[in-house]
C-alpha cells in the first residue's frame, strides 16, 4: 500500500515537473496545453484512487484523491490565466464549471463511503458520468488550443500525450470494475468506448510513439513503456478475465509515468 502511494506522488510530482519544463526547455511555447494535458490525466487519476478508497475507507488513498484533485486544480488555475489569448471566455468558464461538478461529487461520494461504509452506487455512477463528460471538454479545448497555437508540437509529443490520456481513463475503468460487481459504474457514460477497444488504440499510439528514431535514455525509456504496456496489455483486452487488480494498477502507473519522462525529453529534442 505504501508503495502504490508512492508510486502516484511521483506520478503527480512527474507532472509538476513537466508543467515546470514547459517554461524552462521552450520558453517561447505557452504552458497551456501542459496544463490541459496534466489536468485531464489528474482527474483519470483521481477517480481512480477514489474507486481503490471506495472498496478500502483506506486513508492513504483517499490522500491520493487528494492530491490527484489540487493538481487539478493547480492545472486549471494555470489554464485559466495563460488561455486568455486562445480560448474564449466561454470555454473556459465551461471547463471550470465541469470541473466544480466534479469535485462536488467527488466529495459526495467520498462522504457517503466514510458514512456508510460503502459507496452509493446512483452518486457513484453520476460521478464517471462527469469525469467522462469532463474528459470529453478538456480534450475539445486541447484540440482548440493546439490548432491556435503558431507552433507546431511534434508528432511524436502528441501521441505519448494522448496514449497518456488514454491510459488513466482506461486505469480509472478498470479500477471501476475491480473495486465494485456493479456493471453501471464500470461503464459510466452510455458512449464510453469499451476498454479493449481502447486497447487497440493504445496499440496505435505506441505505434507511432516508436515511430521516430529514438537512441540513448529516449529510448530505453519508450522500450521500457512497451514492455510495461505488453505486460498488460490481455489484462486489458479480455477485461473479464480474473487478473490481479494490483499488478494492473502498478504497470498502468509505470504507464504514465514513462510517457511523462517521453514527452519531457521529447520537448527537449523537439
Amino acid at each position: 500500500m505504501k508503495d502504490a502511494r508512492l508510486r502516484t506522488r511521483s506520478l503527480i510530482a512527474g507532472l509538476s515537473l513537466l508543467l515546470i519544463a514547459s517554461f524552462s526547455v521552450k520558453a517561447e511555447e505557452s504552458p497551456l496545453l501542459d496544463n490541459i494535458h496534466a489536468f485531464r490525466i489528474s482527474n483519470f487519476i483521481g477517480l481512480n484512487a477514489f474507486y481503490q478508497f471506495s472498496a478500502n475507507g483506506a486513508t492513504d488513498i483517499l490522500n491520493e484523491v487528494v492530491e490527484s484533485i489540487n493538481s487539478a486544480n493547480s492545472a486549471l488555475n494555470t489554464v485559466n490565466e495563460s488561455g486568455t489569448d486562445v480560448l474564449n471566455s466561454d470555454q473556459l468558464g465551461e471547463l471550470t464549471t465541469e470541473f466544480d461538478k466534479f469535485k462536488n461529487l467527488m466529495r459526495q461520494n467520498i462522504n457517503d463511503v466514510r458514512k456508510n461504509g460503502y459507496p452509493d452506487i446512483r452518486m457513484m455512477s453520476e460521478l464517471a458520468d462527469q469525469a467522462q463528460a469532463l474528459g470529453d471538454i478538456s480534450t475539445e479545448l486541447y484540440a482548440s488550443a493546439r490548432e491556435s497555437s503558431e507552433t507546431d508540437t511534434d508528432d511524436r509529443v502528441e501521441a505519448a500525450r494522448s496514449a497518456a490520456v488514454l491510459m488513466a481513463q482506461m486505469m480509472s475503468k478498470y479500477s471501476a470494475r475491480s473495486n465494485s460487481s456493479v456493471a453501471q459504474t464500470f461503464q459510466g457514460a452510455a458512449t464510453a468506448t469499451p476498454l479493449d477497444k481502447q486497447a487497440v488504440e493504445f496499440d496505435q499510439l505506441m505505434d507511432r510513439l516508436n515511430a521516430g528514431s529514438a537512441s540513448g535514455e529516449l529510448k530505453k525509456t519508450i522500450d521500457s513503456v512497451s514492455s510495461k504496456w505488453q505486460f498488460i496489455r490481455g489484462s486489458y483486452v479480455n477485461y473479464n478475465d480474473d487478473n490481479v487488480p494490483f499488478i494492473i494498477d502498478r504497470y498502468s502507473k509505470g504507464i504514465l509515468d514513462g510517457l511523462a519522462n517521453t514527452i519531457a525529453m521529447l520537448r527537449k529534442t523537439a
